[in-house]
């Protein structure tokens, strides 16, 4: 399957993956920005692309600038019809603005994107569901 990709400057880089089995393309800043501890920014790739109908494409972090610089990806879902110039919301979790400010040049890699096959459900309002083992059980409650 195809997915094309326009670059809309010659800022742009086509999106990569290290190795075939990876599950995600590398996504690359077209800019040179500076993200302050606390701080969100809308990062530019200066690319669109033609997601097929019946999939999505989700933006999420780089393990590496996650655990290693407290770099967070916010709003990553890419529907199919969206044509536009696609851009990653990053949030610097970094408290520090001393050693944690996070300056990204363009050309870095700052997110991934993975693409998967969205099914279709159709949503059927009840008045009860079945039982399970869990129930209502929320955050916590199958244990530590």
């Amino acid at each position: 399957m195809n997915i094309k990709i326009k670059k809309l400057s010659p800022n742009a880089t086509m999106p990569t993956k290290a190795h075939l089995s990876d599950a995600g393309w590398d996504l690359y800043s077209s800019e040179d920005i500076c993200i302050g501890p606390g701080e969100r920014a809308l990062v530019s790739t200066d690319i669109s692309l033609a997601i097929p109908n019946g999939y999505v494409g989700l933006i999420w972090p780089r393990s590496g600038l996650s655990v290693k610089k407290g770099i967070d990806v916010l709003a990553g879902v890419i529907d199919s019809p969206f044509r536009g110039h696609l851009k990653v919301c990053l949030l610097n979790t970094g408290k520090s603005w001393d050693t944690d400010a996070f300056l990204i040049k363009a050309g870095d890699r700052i997110a991934q994107i993975l693409f998967q096959e969205v099914p279709h459900f159709n949503l059927v309002e009840v008045s009860d569901l079945d039982s399970t083992d869990r129930g209502s059980g929320g955050f916590g409650s199958s244990g530590a």
